[in-house]
């Protein structure tokens, strides 16, 4: 059963099975979460952390991919920039997600998540600092093997210009995040298997999937000191 003291998340369908609930545990529990707060105690541990060079390869079957997520500071502390992508997509449709897509022919990682933000919603990152990058994931529906680069913006964007795969840009500071009202984690049952899925429910949007996993990731690298 769902808890109603969460906060409503939004109009995202989620793929849940007949079988699930919510767990009580959250994986920061016990950690000192005053990091997140911190945008440099944020980089530092990042630039610290190095992904298994062998898992960030993709494998000869999957789609290579990267992802930028771009963190910046704000009056309320450091902020990540996430999308919510086009309902006219055939793939992933409306769900939130960092900009980024499939690597081009000679392209880096890095590289496609920088052009894919920029023509996803015109933010040229190019001045932003390279803080290090995230454990690779895998995505079933789409067969992608997606790289997440974190980067440092020098500021706070002010405007975008989306293209036809984002329906919205806004951010969420990394201290909200780890709320009691918005972070749970749901154990699905399915035929063939169980999973644990984090979710981040905010007032308007509902963020799950590899998105989830990867800010799950970002802020136990930041608090695990």
């Amino acid at each position: 059963m769902s808890n109603p003291s969460r906060r409503p998340g939004g109009r995202q369908t989620l793929p849940r099975p007949l079988q699930w609930r919510e767990l009580s545990h959250s994986p920061w529990s016990r950690l000192d979460l005053s990091a997140l707060g911190d945008i440099d105690a944020i980089e530092s541990a990042l630039q610290n952390h190095r992904p298994n060079p062998e898992s960030q390869q993709p494998p000869a079957h999957a789609q290579p991919s990267a992802v930028l997520v771009p963190l910046f500071v704000a009056a309320d502390g450091p902020r990540v920039l996430l999308t919510r992508r086009s309902e006219s997509l055939n793939s992933h449709k409306g769900q939130i997600a960092f900009p980024g897509g499939r690597l081009e022919a000679g392209e880096s990682s890095l590289d496609a998540a920088m052009r894919e933000t920029r023509e996803e919603i015109g933010i040229d990152a190019s001045t932003a600092r390279v803080v290090g990058e995230l454990p690779a994931h895998r995505t079933i529906s789409s067969s992608s093997h997606i790289v997440p680069h974190v980067v440092r913006l020098p500021s706070e964007p002010q405007q975008f210009a989306l293209n036809g795969e984002v329906d919205r840009v806004f951010s969420v500071s990394l201290g909200e995040l780890v709320r009691a009202d918005t972070f749970v984690q749901e154990h699905w049952v399915f035929q063939d298997r169980e999973v644990v899925v984090p979710m981040f429910y905010l007032d308007d949007e509902t963020i799950w999937g590899a998105t989830a996993r990867m800010l799950q990731e970002l802020i136990l690298l930041a608090v695990s000191r």
